[in-house]
Formats: structure tokens, sequence, C-alpha cells
């Protein structure tokens, strides 16, 4: 049977190819690699769109959280949607795991994609690490908008939302083993989550 997240992988390609979108691979110091969906041309010196970064949340990669508004937004703007490290296309061999790691990886992605001034739009984690990036790096980042996030995930906040959510620890919400941890995983980092098949849940435990 065929796996639903691998027959759409394809198609969300192709729409972003058409929105003027495509992904590329970005050495950000050896054993580190980011994919960054990018502008697929050079902007004009005489015509520059202003650019916008989305930073995805703890579930599902760059491209699965932001395509609509990529979509939207692609033409009137510079588009860049990272993968971040330890989703999608990005890995490291860093044995770094925090939000600092995360920032410094994507600020040094979009200074080869040749990115100078950017607003950051963060949802979850990837506001935390667009707050970060805006007080690292101030020369780049013009202005944040974030939602479902908060500046840090210090250890009180963190407690208290494990608890919330029922949880001991962020590995049994992030990385689930079963079809209901999947899904409960996106009931947790979505909105108002829409009716979706089981299936749909099994298919993206698989991949």
């Amino acid at each position: 049977m065929v796996n639903t997240i691998k027959l759409y992988q394809p198609l969300l390609r192709a729409a972003m190819k058409l929105a003027g979108v495509r992904p590329r691979k970005i050495e950000i110091e050896p054993g580190t690699v980011m994919n960054f969906w990018a502008p697929t041309r050079p902007q004009n010196n005489n015509k520059k769109k202003n650019a916008v970064v989305f930073l995805h949340g703890f579930v599902g990669d760059g491209m699965m959280t932001w395509q609509f508004q990529v979509l939207a937004l692609a033409r009137k703007y510079a588009v860049y949607v990272p993968d971040l490290l330890f989703f999608g296309g990005s890995a490291t061999g860093d044995s770094r795991r925090t939000v600092d790691f995360q920032a410094e990886c994507v600020a040094k992605g979009l200074a080869a994609l040749g990115l100078r001034r950017c607003t950051l739009v963060g949802f979850s984690y990837g506001g935390m690490v667009a707050f970060k990036l805006a007080e690292s790096r101030p020369d780049l980042v013009e202005s944040v908008v974030a939602t479902c996030t908060v500046p840090a995930l210090t250890e009180s906040i963190s407690k208290e939302s494990l608890e919330k959510l029922g949880f001991l620890t962020w590995p049994e919400v992030l990385m689930p083993n079963s079809v209901d941890g999947v899904k409960n995983m996106f009931e947790v980092g979505s909105h108002k989550l829409p009716r979706i098949p089981n299936r749909v849940f099994k298919d993206f435990l698989e991949v």
C-alpha cells in the first residue's frame, strides 16, 4: 500500500518549485548540514524583496509546517524555510542540543545564502530559536513574529508543560513509537487539529 506521506512529498516539492522556492543543502561546518528552502533565483539588486524566514516547531519539518504560508507569500517576499537540526533534511554530529546552537547554525546558513537582513517568523520551538537569533544577531534580524512559544524554555516552564501534557520527559512526546503517540504529538503541536485518518499518522510514523 502506498505511503501517503511519501506520495505527498514530491507533490509538495513540485508546488514549491512553481512558487519559486527550492531546497538547498548548506554545510554549516564539518559534520553539520542544513536543508534550506530558498528562492530559486537570486534577487535583483534593484528590486529586492523583503526577506522572511520561517522557523518550524517540534511537529514536522520546515516545509510541511509552512507550505501554505510559502505559497501565499513567495511572490511578494523572498521566503526562506530551514529544516532545523534533527528535522527533515538537516543533521549534525555535534553533541550540542541547545537553542543557541540552532540559532547559530541558522544564521550561518542564511549567510551562506547571501541573506543580510530578514524578518523571522517562529512557531513553538521555532519561536525560541527566533528570539535567540534576534538576541545574538541584531544586525541580521529586523523583526520577530512569534506564536505559541516563550522567549526561553526554562526548567520551570518545561516541567509545568510536561505535567499538563501528562508526560515525564520530552522524548516521550516528540519521539513517538505508536500511531496514538504520533496523533498525540500532532494534537500537542497544532491548534484545532482537523480530523485526520489514523492511516496518515501510521504513514508519518513509518517515514
